[in-house]
């Protein structure tokens, strides 16, 4: 039986710690090392060794009573965010570690709601318990204000230095939760008859794989306290959810590329159903086909070689150097609808004597690798861009491009990533028609519901404009879309009608339906207003009581919105929403005059309205005008010459 668990938290909660000590509970490793010694089994990277935090996800093997669980440790920083964003996504079950001194922090917030989109059962596991100013109670109060009220707590500390289970002999409180919950439970309850130990259990497993009970354990990681309890209560309430019995298609997902010591790249795989065999055939999206020449079981940095992988397995394959991140495999779909995205974007900066194209083909090996950070190359300024979470990011990515490719970069300071919209329906039309080469298309363009993305539908008849035109139209969507006219930023939050449009039976090729394409939506959105979007953070701030003015007149001041302050004790809990552009640099001005005893919790929000549009306009400098790829004018041809017409002629 295979099952992956992985471990989620706050960075500095105890997660590697805790990963530590299971492999060695379960006698996986000789020592349990530690994050201070940087000697733990997963952190093996020099970078991550360096600063004491994880920064690539990975993955260990256990076995712990006949079944074998593959631990997964993500990254508890939320510049490295996307990267645990698709580990979440091929758990089958995880563990959120909870510092029992800091309780709920920033970056938990975001594990938990991720936890909840990609419905994966959790349990919670109350950290550091014998640390000064731990206090059990007060974060079990968080988990139920700010989480979820549906948690049963399964283990907690005695006095004595003890660890109470309750599944070994259920409390009456313990069977009286779970008895609202379960009707058999609260009869046998209400008539006073006997409850096994194992219909609790049982009734908790249930519950607990359907999302709706959240079991809690405590301990105390670094002296391997709470960890055969937690290990217990997982074997106990987990399933494993693939039948290798059954002759079923393959399905599966690409979840991580890497590329080993002697550049081979890796394909990460989460098999869901069926089987896999080294030198079997993989049919990727586009119809083309590959062969599996090594499959590979990961363990830390060590790997066996295996002939065949089945359903449940974390694998890496090699000879699929066409995968990436989110492709599915066989019967399972693509995956990119990612919550976690970059709102910040950088300059690459590098020594003059550099050949750009050795520059650039590094940051395309890093993109494949990390698909966030979306290497671009800006033809008109003769610059590498690439898109990140934070400044913490970019200082590991010059680590890692020193270290990998013995090369001496830097970057510039982040700016915020922008995009662009329309207020009102428009109407666009392209013409591109040089010589031996035709295509015209219209396009009705009409403002969507704040991000909603963008939208492509046909109302062209197939008698009008072949289907293959057509396809190609919309192939070409996604790059039409690139840039705006106020700042040169994304199109988004728009939905693309496809009214009509021409071909000619000789002259048209795949590339000119390209061309009319931009050029329609360019002539479109010039004839309506713009609007200018930035991302926003939702926040959670939590002071003491003398501090909330000064925290609230910060947010108006960031032109932010915050809700009525709640009060807890001595604390303030403020929440709200503020642009990216004033509120990234805020969690050090928080600390700074809190004397580190505030915390701010800042989650990618979405986009809206930018709150000072001239300025950045004014900044940017983009002008639309000059811009030659994304240009409204249309090309005629008459008597065998050329001609163009500008957008703003054509009604």
């Amino acid at each position: 039986m295979n099952k992956t668990i992985g471990m989620v938290a706050h960075v500095d909660a105890g997660k590697t710690t805790l990963l530590e000590q299971i492999l060695y509970s379960t006698s996986s490793i000789k020592k349990a090392g530690r994050v201070d010694n940087k000697n733990t089994f997963l952190d093996y990277h020099s970078i991550e060794k360096e600063r004491g935090i994880t920064v690539f996800s990975d993955q260990a093997i256990t076995n712990y009573n006949n079944c074998t669980y593959q631990l997964v440790d993500t990254p508890g920083h939320i510049d490295f965010s996307t990267e645990m964003e698709r580990s979440i996504r091929i758990l089958d079950y995880a563990v959120i570690i909870i510092s029992a001194v800091e309780g709920i922090e920033g970056h938990t917030e975001t594990v938990w709601q991720l936890l909840k989109k990609y419905q994966i059962p959790t349990f919670f596991f109350i950290n550091k318990l014998d640390r000064v100013g731990s206090n059990f109670e007060n974060v079990i109060n968080e988990i139920r204000n700010t989480f979820t009220q549906d948690i049963i707590i399964l283990s907690h500390i005695t006095e004595d230095g003890n660890i109470n289970y309750s599944l070994d002999n259920p409390s009456r409180d313990i069977i009286e939760l779970i008895a609202e919950y379960d009707e058999v439970i609260m009869e046998k309850y209400v008539e006073d008859e006997d409850i096994k130990p194992t219909e609790i259990y049982q009734a908790i497993k249930k519950f607990f794989n359907n999302n709706s009970i959240y079991p809690c354990l405590s301990g105390i990681a670094l002296k391997s306290i709470g960890i055969d309890k937690l290990m217990k209560s997982i074997d106990l309430l987990t399933l494993s959810k693939y039948d290798n019995t059954k002759d079923e298609p393959l399905s599966g997902t690409v979840y991580k590329i890497r590329h080993d010591s002697h550049g081979n790249k890796l394909t990460y795989i989460k098999l869901y159903t069926g089987t896999v065999n080294v030198k079997d055939s993989i049919t990727h999206k586009d119809k083309s086909t590959e062969k599996i020449n090594e499959l590979r079981i990961y363990n830390g940095t060590n790997y066996d070689i295996s002939k065949k992988a089945y359903a449940g397995q974390l694998i890496a394959v090699t000879g699929l150097n066409a995968s990436y991140v989110g492709e599915g495999i066989g019967d399972f779909d693509d995956y990119n609808e990612y919550t976690l995205i970059p709102t910040l974007k950088s300059k690459v900066l590098y020594d003059s004597f550099e050949n750009p194209k050795e520059i650039l083909k590094i940051f395309t090996i890093l993109t494949e690798e990390n698909p966030s950070l979306d290497v671009e190359w800006v033809e008109e300024i003769k610059e590498i861009h690439i898109k990140v979470m934070g400044t913490i990011q970019l200082e590991v990515l010059t680590y890692i491009i020193q270290e990998r490719f013995g090369k001496s970069i830097t970057f510039g300071v982040p700016e915020v990533l922008y995009k662009e919209t329309i207020a009102y329906k428009t109407h666009g039309f392209g013409h591109f028609e040089p010589l031996k080469h035709y295509a015209e298309v219209e396009f009705d363009i009409e403002p969507a519901s704040r991000n909603s993305k963008i939208s492509f539908s046909s109302t062209c008849h197939v008698d009008v404009l072949h289907t293959r035109w057509q396809r190609m139209c919309e192939k070409n969507i996604a790059d039409a879309c690139k840039k705006g006219i106020l700042t040169g930023s994304p199109l988004t939050d728009i939905n693309i009608t496809l009214t009509t449009g021409k071909s000619h039976i000789k002259h048209t090729s795949g590339g000119d339906f390209r061309q009319a394409t931009f050029r329609a939506i360019r002539q479109g959105i010039e004839k309506v207003d713009n609007i200018l979007l930035e991302p926003f953070y939702s926040f959670k701030i939590k002071v003491v009581n003398h501090l909330s003015g000064r925290v609230m007149s910060d947010i108006t001041k960031m032109h932010g919105v915050f809700e009525p302050p709640i009060t807890n004790n001595n604390q303030v809990i403020i929440t709200g929403r503020v642009p990216v552009s004033t509120a990234m640099n805020y969690p050090s001005t928080l600390a700074s005059f809190s004397s580190g005893k505030g915390s701010i919790s800042l989650i990618f929000d979405g986009y809206d309205i930018c709150h000072n549009t001239d300025q950045v306009i004014k900044r940017i400098g983009y002008n639309k005008n000059i811009d030659i790829e994304y240009t409204s004018t249309s090309i005629f041809c008459s008597h065998g010459k050329a001609y163009t017409v500008e957008g703003n002629s054509i009604t």
